[in-house]
């Protein structure tokens, strides 16, 4: 059986999960009978050191692989911030031009997109670093809620974790639906999560403005998301037209006042959800309303429903 030779390029920083979620995928899938060989390689062939301050052991230096059949890009904290070493951006350019596909994991789409691999192409990141990565490579289209995005042979997955989903679809793709299966049942994972980035992140993508009023406001609404907020009831708090407080919404927090109130009572309805409250109870004690109006705002912003989230991610009471 011919094996595909999936190749893992670390460099000092790298972030340690980004690195062992595919591996476990791919080295699971080869021990069920998936045709995989693994590399763990870095420019110079040098053990690194990740972000954990754990050691990783290169048993390859990335410019001597050959055959390579896949590249996984892990990604790292600084990635955001500063462009890649040269020497790990020469690296992936020079596996990437040999190999069928490329993939990164979190934040590895910048190595990416620095090597003008993902020009003209969708790609997605960590949601954090979604508008860094879409300002700094306007040739890029970025997805900031999907949890991998696939353009031709690029594919990109967002925030750490996703390099489990990431590699599963990868298997999947390459040896079939029943032993990706296989890998997601012995490694106790989704084999598709539901939703996107959105449904984990919610509250943290709402930046803090500068306005007293509007800060005054937000933390109303988090305090008591089924209270009164509605745009007029609002403005009259914060002692302003109607107006002028969606032009500061849009100004400071990225959206209108309705549409955050939903974000911030979608949360609230998530929690009781996990919490083990019902759909009905969950609709009622978020501000949501009533059990469509909670489906809708859910299908909407998570894509899946009330009653399917809370099946998937309530808290598990163990005796």
């Amino acid at each position: 059986m011919e094996r595909k030779k999936v190749a893992v390029v670390v460099y000092d920083g790298v972030r340690l999960l980004d690195v062992t979620s595919p591996v476990e995928v791919f080295d699971t899938a080869a021990e069920l009978g998936g045709s995989y060989e693994l590399v763990i390689c870095s420019p110079a062939g040098a053990d690194v050191t990740a972000s954990a301050g754990v050691r990783l052991a290169a048993n390859a230096r990335a410019g001597e692989v050959a055959g390579v059949h896949t590249v996984v890009v892990p990604g790292s904290h600084d990635l955001p911030r500063l462009p890649p070493l040269p020497a790990v951006l020469e690296a992936v350019d020079g596996l990437a031009g040999a190999s069928e596909r490329v993939a990164s994991v979190c934040t590895g789409a910048f190595v990416l997109a620095e090597a003008g691999l993902l020009d003209g192409r969708r790609a997605t990141t960590h949601w954090r670093h979604a508008a860094t990565l879409a300002h700094r490579y306007p040739r890029v289209t970025v997805e900031p809620d999907a949890i991998y995005v696939r353009d031709g042979r690029m594919i990109t997955s967002a925030g750490v974790s996703s390099g489990v989903d990431l590699a599963l679809a990868l298997v999947e793709q390459d040896e079939g639906a029943e032993l990706a299966r296989e890998v997601a049942r012995d490694l106790v994972v989704f084999m598709q999560r539901p939703g996107g980035q959105s449904q984990f992140s919610v509250a943290a993508r709402t930046p803090r403005p500068r306005h007293d009023a509007l800060r005054g406001l937000l933390d109303e609404i988090a305090a008591d998301p089924a209270g009164d907020h509605a745009l007029p009831s609002m403005a009259a708090r914060a002692g302003m037209s109607a107006r002028h407080l969606t032009r500061l919404f849009h100004e400071q927090v990225g959206t209108t006042p309705a549409g955050h109130v939903e974000s911030v009572r979608l949360e609230a309805a998530q929690a009781l959800l996990e919490a083990g409250e019902s759909v009905t109870g969950a609709a009622h004690r978020s501000g949501l309303g009533s059990d469509e109006s909670l489906r809708r705002a859910f299908l909407r912003h998570l894509g899946v429903t009330p009653s399917a989230y809370r099946a998937r991610f309530r808290t598990a009471v163990r005796h």
